[in-house]
């Protein structure tokens, strides 16, 4: 793990900066008003916590047909590869049949409740599958023998699983081609049962702390399914005098599951911020669903080497004012983004967010979801005090295309954000099972928000006013 820290400068307590928000074809980027206060945290794409990974394409698979209101299309079915950052590879198939792959698309490990297994009441019957399927049951003659599939193969097995597998996470009517890969693909189907969401590789809880300095900010919990974690400060942290402790109030260089980590500053130090990571090298568990950065299908996981997970927490502090910590998550049962803000200052922290005003008290915290569009992609920057700001990207991905009526492409006009087409790749190695054409990427400003339906979202901190004599 490391920590980055940097210090507010004197004068940008003083300075009040305000960036205004606009809407264009259905898709916002709101800037965040921004007034003195809490340094900025260098950030990364916002993510909540595991395995982040490369998408290599379909690498074991068959074929599969699709019938689809009296007509058939054929397409490939299995099993893809992904490379992970830090090391190790992933095996994963889709559930989202109509969706295209994007080759070397970036995906995070998320939660289930971020994805179109949101409310999926088949959900659990898909992990059961995998638990049971290739490549968890890697011997393919038990596995014939099991299931009836005889002569299966590696390929056979793989398409006879997706196929199992998309009649649930889709609800499609898909048979595979070879005799052998639809016998499994009927027995998974039939015997499937509905096993619960495996826990997440490794996160932090909350992603984000906040307070005075002189004070332990936290705690921030570690959750992971490995047998340790690193923690590792770097020395202009340690410089400054911002210590990474546990309980105990001793520095640490490593955690566990259930592990309560503090962010110690300093009582002298300047207003500023911190941003600690934690990493492990662990298998994910069979079942994580990953979702990509940009509009390509949703994968859920299948196999795992050992592979390097990691997971982010921020702290910022001040000595006066409103002291936010902000994070944000997919909420894809009110088809939106959860931002949580969390004011552990002394003054009032306030917004408007849809044409609505929202003042979080000092100690206090307070969570919106912010409506988004399905299919929209969303890169921005939330902006707070002092140049606080938190980066969020990816794209609301809560439905499978099959479950849609409504798709349809937008585009932006100037001044907004560029949008960028993308075109899924025609080499067979990837799924082909739906149209060649993404929904348009919205590449975000470094000031922008993403927000839909006409709305802007406004952030300061309340000023008290002045005494009369």
């Amino acid at each position: 793990m490391f920590v980055s820290f940097s210090a507010a400068s004197a004068h940008r307590r003083g300075a009040a900066r305000l960036a205004a928000a606009t809407l264009v074809s259905g898709l916002v980027a709101a800037g965040l008003l921004a007034t003195a206060g809490v340094a900025a945290a260098d950030g990364t794409p916002q993510s909540e916590g595991g395995a982040t990974a490369t998408m290599s394409g379909l690498k074991t698979f068959g074929a599969a047909v699709i019938h689809d209101g009296g007509t058939d299309e054929q397409v490939a079915a299995g099993l893809f590869e992904m490379s992970v950052d830090g090391g190790g590879t992933l095996q994963t198939y889709c559930i989202d049949i109509h969706n295209p792959s994007q080759r070397d698309a970036k995906y995070h490990e998320t939660a289930w409740s971020g994805t179109s297994l949101n409310g999926n009441r088949n959900a659990g019957k898909i992990r059961w599958i995998l638990r049971n399927s290739y490549p968890q049951v890697n011997d393919l003659a038990a596995l014939a023998a099991e299931t009836g599939a005889k002569g299966l193969t590696e390929q056979d097995a793989a398409a006879g699983t997706q196929v199992a597998i998309w009649r649930y996470s889709d609800g499609a009517d898909v048979d595979a081609v070879a005799p052998q890969a639809q016998k499994l693909a009927d027995y998974l189907e039939k015997h499937a049962q509905n096993l619960p969401e495996p826990a997440a590789s490794l996160t932090l809880d909350p992603p984000a702390v906040s307070g005075h300095p002189g004070e332990r900010l936290g705690p921030v919990t570690a959750h992971t399914n490995a047998d340790g974690v690193t923690v590792t400060p770097p020395a202009d942290a340690v410089a400054n005098g911002v210590k990474i402790v546990g309980e105990d109030g001793k520095e640490i260089s490593s955690a566990k599951d259930g592990s309560r980590i503090y962010f110690e500053v300093p009582k002298k130090a300047q207003d500023g911020s911190a941003e600690l990571t934690v990493q492990a090298s662990t298998t994910v568990p069979v079942g994580r669903a990953f979702a990509s950065e940009t509009r390509s299908q949703t994968q859920i996981l299948a196999g795992s080497s050992e592979s390097t997970v990691s997971a982010t927490a921020a702290a910022d502090w001040a000595a006066t004012g409103a002291i936010p910590a902000l994070s944000a998550e997919r909420n894809c049962a009110k088809g939106g983004m959860d931002i949580t803000a969390v004011n552990k200052g002394d003054e009032a922290f306030m917004f408007a967010l849809m044409g609505s005003e929202h003042t979080i008290p000092a100690g206090r915290s307070q969570t919106v979801t912010i409506p988004l569009q399905e299919d929209q992609a969303y890169d921005f920057t939330i902006k707070g005090p002092g140049g606080y700001e938190k980066w969020f990207k990816g794209v609301l991905d809560c439905k499978t295309e099959s479950s849609r009526s409504d798709v349809t492409t937008q585009t932006l006009s100037e001044p907004s954000p560029a949008t960028a087409g993308v075109t899924a790749p025609t080499d067979t190695n990837l799924a082909e099972t739906g149209t060649s054409n993404a929904t348009p990427l919205i590449a975000g400003t470094a000031m922008a928000l993403v927000v839909l339906g006409g709305a802007a979202l406004l952030l300061i901190r309340k000023k008290t006013p002045p005494t009369q004599d």
